[in-house]
């Protein structure tokens, strides 16, 4: 080879390594840039700006992952599936998820004379959490309040509408107004503004009932005059803005004023003492008679009884992992079970594989659907066994034995309900769920202690 091809051959080379080492800088640069430039702001977002798609002007990638919580994916015990649904007058939508009454028809006997034994659906994504509330035939079995938009929408300006701007008198004002008649003055699901600062984007709590219950909470713990949104550490809050309705409560006084029940704590005897010493019931059981309780969706209590918030881990952790887009790193807003994600929910802490994190998953939960199986079955049959008491009414002849076992209903009802309603079927808190699951069936034991002494006082009458 001549000198003449050697520096040719030199020159190209040079040149190319050059065209390489230049691309690199400028890729380098542009993943700096994007990393001190997280969003671009191509419009204002105010304190009032509550529609999604304006906040997703600035924060595209994360309004095109909220977008999908209308993605509908099953889990092997949760999630749902779309069934293609006839629109009517009464209900439009044109696909719901399961009919769970239909799926375990105990539900139905434990719930009878409530309005979730007419109609109770697999949960959807936050995509549905409006449209589903105001088509459930809930709405039509009972006058639902006001009170329900709370966990339903994104209701932050309308508080302020209502008080003037004080949110707190807003919230009063709309527990007060029937479903039917305020749901029109909302128009989105829970949007950006109801967990997020539009100025600084930081998060926070703008809903009056999580702020007075995390209130007793701390002050339990020792911390007094508690006020979440400048006490929280960062990581707190990316658990608080999830339990602002993730979480049991119940409707108090005339009003319907929606209350926390956590002034003994977040667990699920506790929250129960609350209600055997206010009093507060939720129905009549159409089947024996006794005053009962609806448990809501305790997912916030039952998760705090766990090993990951012990560890400290947040609900935004597991639900809403950080993704990398580019060189951005950004929380994930597709609201969605771990088990659909565990490379980025799980594998995050956990350096095992997959499939074993998800067999360790579904172990527990097998586990727990054997338990809740066996209490819901007690359950039913101490149901069963109190019907035929139903008749006697405990103001016109008062009975102490059968106030007590229809007070145990209430109580084994309750606790079984809780877990029920949490949506984790025990991985929030494997123990803790099997705990309350003995609790009740250690009601329903005493319970039918009274019963078989009820029946032999009937039968020494005849």
């Amino acid at each position: 080879m001549n000198k003449t091809k050697l520096m040719i051959l030199v020159s190209v080379g040079s040149a190319v390594v050059t065209v390489l080492i230049t691309a690199l800088l400028v890729n380098i640069f542009e993943r700096k840039s994007e990393e001190r430039t997280p969003f671009y702001r191509v419009v204002e977002i105010t304190d009032e700006t509550d529609d999604p798609a304006v906040w997703g002007k600035n924060f595209p990638h994360q309004y095109d992952s909220y977008l999908r919580t209308a993605d509908m994916r099953r889990t092997k015990y949760g999630g749902s599936e779309a069934f293609p649904h006839v629109p009517t007058d009464k209900d439009p939508r044109t696909h719901v998820s399961v009919q769970k009454l239909d799926e375990d028809p105990r539900l139905r006997t434990m719930w009878d004379g409530y309005a979730f034994s007419k109609d109770f659906r697999e949960e959807r994504g936050h995509a549905y959490m409006l449209v589903d509330q105001i088509f459930t035939l809930r709405q039509e079995a009972a006058q639902q309040p006001g009170a329900c938009l709370n966990c339903h929408a994104s209701t932050y300006n309308l508080y302020k509408k209502l008080g003037d701007g004080d949110i707190v008198k807003g919230f009063n004002e709309m527990n007060k107004i029937p479903y039917k008649d305020i749901v029109h003055s909302v128009s989105h699901p829970v949007s950006c503004i109801d967990c997020h600062d539009p100025s600084t984007m930081a998060l926070r709590v703008t809903r009056p009932a999580f702020m007075e219950g995390i209130k007793l909470v701390k002050a339990k713990q020792g911390i007094k005059e508690y006020d979440v949104n400048t006490m929280a550490s960062r990581q707190e809050m990316r658990s608080f803005v999830c339990g602002q309705c993730h979480v049991e409560y119940y409707f108090k006084g005339p009003e319907k004023r929606l209350t926390y029940p956590w002034d003994k704590g977040l667990k699920a005897d506790e929250i129960l003492a609350v209600y055997r010493e206010n009093g507060h019931k939720d129905w009549v059981h159409a089947q024996t008679g006794a005053e009962v309780l609806k448990a809501q969706h305790p997912e916030f209590e039952m998760f705090n009884q766990g090993t990951h918030a012990r560890a400290g881990v947040a609900c935004v952790d597991c639900h809403m992992p950080y993704q990398r887009i580019g060189a951005m790193k950004i929380t994930d807003h597709q609201v969605q079970s771990p088990l659909l994600n565990i490379n980025k929910a799980c594998q995050t802490c956990h350096n095992v594989p997959e499939a074993e994190l998800m067999g360790r998953a579904q172990t527990i939960q097998d586990r727990h659907i054997q338990l809740r199986d066996l209490a819901f079955d007690a359950l039913i049959d101490y149901i069963n066994d109190l019907k035929e008491f139903k008749e006697i009414d405990l103001v016109k002849t008062p009975h102490e034995k059968l106030r007590a076992a229809r007070s145990l209903q209430r109580e084994a009802q309750f606790l079984f309900d809780f877990v029920e309603a949490e949506n984790s079927s025990g991985f929030h808190a494997p123990q803790e769920s099997a705990r309350v699951l003995a609790l009740s069936i250690e009601k329903v034991r005493e319970g039918q202690k009274i019963v078989a002494e009820l029946r032999a006082e009937k039968t020494a009458k005849k």
